[in-house]
Formats: C-alpha cells, structure tokens, sequence
C-alpha cells in the first residue's frame, strides 16, 4: 500500500496555489479583447459566488476585478476584515458613476495593469481567492473559460502488456451479461471454461487455496475472494494479524468471519474492463496462495487444501 504517514496537508496546499499561480500568470500574459476570464468559486447551491475576472482594456491594459457584495449572495458577504484585506491588496472600490472621462464603471473591486504585470496580477488573484474569499485550495475553483491552460498537463499514455480489446470499457447489459464477459475473461486466462459452485459463484484453483468470482446483484461490481485459513484459534491474535496484513496491503483486503479468513478483492464492473478482472486475479492468486501456508500456521489453522489436493490439515 502506498505510504503517506509523511504527508503533510499544509505543504501540499501551499505547492498546489504556487503551481495554480504559475498557470494563472500565463493565461493572464495572453488575455486578448475576444472574451473576459473568470475565475469563481465551484457553486454548491444557487447563490452567486465570488470570482475575480480579468479582462482586456486595450492591447497593453488589462482590467481585473473582484466580486464585490452587491454580486455575490448573502452567505459570501464580506465583512469588515476582508473589505480592508482588499483595500491592502491595492484594489479600488466600486465605481458606480465615472469619476474622469473614459474611467471604467464597475459594481466589483477593480483596477488596472499593464498586461506584462501577469506575474503580479496572478499574485494578487491568488491571495484574493485565498484570504479574502477563503478559498481552501484550487481544486475549489471553477474557471469559465481557458481551463485546459490551468489545468496540468497529463503525460502520454504508456504501453500496456494487455491486448486492445482488453482495455475496452463495456456497460453489462445486465447481471447474465456481466456474468458471460467474466467467463468469457477467465476462459482466456486460464485455458478451460471455470466451474461453478451452487450459488453461482464462479470457482478457481490456485495452488493451495481457491478463488471465487461473485457477479453482484446490480452488474456494477466483481468480487473477487478466497478463504484462506479454517479454524482460527483465537481470535483477539487473529484480528491483530490481520490488521497488519492491510496496513501493509495495496489492493486487497483480509478480514475474520467467524473461523475463517477471507481474502477479497472488489473491481467494478460499471462499466467492466477485461484488465481490471485480469489484474484484480493476478493479484489475488500471488497473494492467497503466498500467504496462505504461512497465515495457518500463525493462526493455527489449516488451508483450504493440502499439497496432494485434498482437506488441508
């Protein structure tokens, strides 16, 4: 399981608005007169959020502005320290009739720069953002327009050792169908059609242990699981075994069920994705017959089957 007793919630927020920032000044840098650019707050319910908008005056003046309370909804008003955290900021008040020919009308908080100032205009609309409105981190903001640019870029796609047709996602049709393409996966796996038990689940053998596949009722979810080890004794030291065990687990989960310890292993199915099953098996089978012969013996309890295929003892 991936470790993360090192993260630190604080740092990290701090790394995401310095990357945000950086982004921002080049959206800023490129800001023309073919449309404004808002950035708001993602909207929970109808009331009209903050924002801060940057829009282009002329070719080298860029106008931005912050949402004042005559904007934004009763739950976002600002109060007396957030009015004078904006006056520090360096923006103007709101400008209901022009004071010089030419200025500017705005019922936000506005001012003006030149447009090679997007460094400092990003500053300024990030520290607005953050302690002015209280926006926690980026990933509370929603802009309107050029989000691909604030957005971080995503590394090409690697090579995959699956066949095309096995990263192809499928919506089941329903729990028969799911129950086909499972087969269908598990044929090509292991070479032979999977038996069944009598409730349906879908059984096969590994080793030492067996793995069963349970269509769920709905067709969004693939269980996979084993059991591993039969009449545990004890188990206060069972569940304290265990507990370690999913600490250190990536992608499976043990668990006690009266005598008895599962192993499992759930991938949705909604829509399925061949890979996901295959892997989901893989990962399952090195696990439960890996462990399963050392677990009995902590536990002192037996595995599903012994060496020559019958009642493990």
């Amino acid at each position: 399981m991936p470790d993360y007793t090192d993260f630190d919630l604080d740092r990290s927020t701090a790394e995401s608005w310095a990357e945000f920032e950086g982004r921002l000044a080049e959206v800023v840098s490129m800001i023309d007169d073919s449309g404004d650019f808002t950035i708001g707050c993602v909207a929970v319910d109808d009331e009209p959020v903050p924002f801060v908008r940057f829009s282009s005056l002329d070719r080298d003046t860029l106008l931005a502005e912050a949402a004042s309370n005559a904007v934004v909804g009763e739950k976002y008003q600002l109060g007396p320290a957030e009015l004078a955290r904006l006056a520090e900021l360096g923006w103007r008040d709101p400008v209901s009739e022009p004071e010089q020919p030419g200025e500017q009308v705005s019922e936000n908080f506005w001012l003006h720069r030149r447009q090679e100032e997007s460094d400092r205009l990003a500053a300024l609309a990030v520290c607005t953002l953050r302690e002015v409105y209280g926006v926690q981190h980026p990933v509370f903001l929603a802009p309107d327009q050029l989000a691909e640019i604030l957005t971080p870029s995503v590394e090409p796609l690697a090579l995959t050792e699956y066949d095309a047709e096995d990263v192809v996602a499928v919506l089941p049709a329903g729990v028969d169908h799911l129950r086909d393409m499972v087969e269908l996966e598990l044929t090509d796996m292991f070479g032979h059609a999977p038996v069944h038990d009598a409730e349906g689940d879908i059984a096969v053998r590994v080793g030492s242990t067996m793995l069963f596949l349970r269509v769920a009722p709905d067709a969004r979810e693939v269980l996979v699981f084993a059991s591993l080890v039969h009449d545990v004794e004890g188990r206060s030291r069972a569940v304290e075994v265990l507990n370690d065990l999913n600490a250190d687990s990536r992608s499976v989960k043990f668990q006690l069920v009266r005598d008895r310890v599962f192993v499992t292993c759930s991938v949705m199915a909604h829509p399925f994705v061949p890979a996901h099953l295959h892997q989901a098996v893989s990962v399952l089978a090195e696990v439960a017959d890996g462990i399963d012969d050392e677990l009995a013996g902590k536990l002192r309890g037996r595995t599903t089957f012994g060496p020559d295929g019958v009642s493990g003892s």
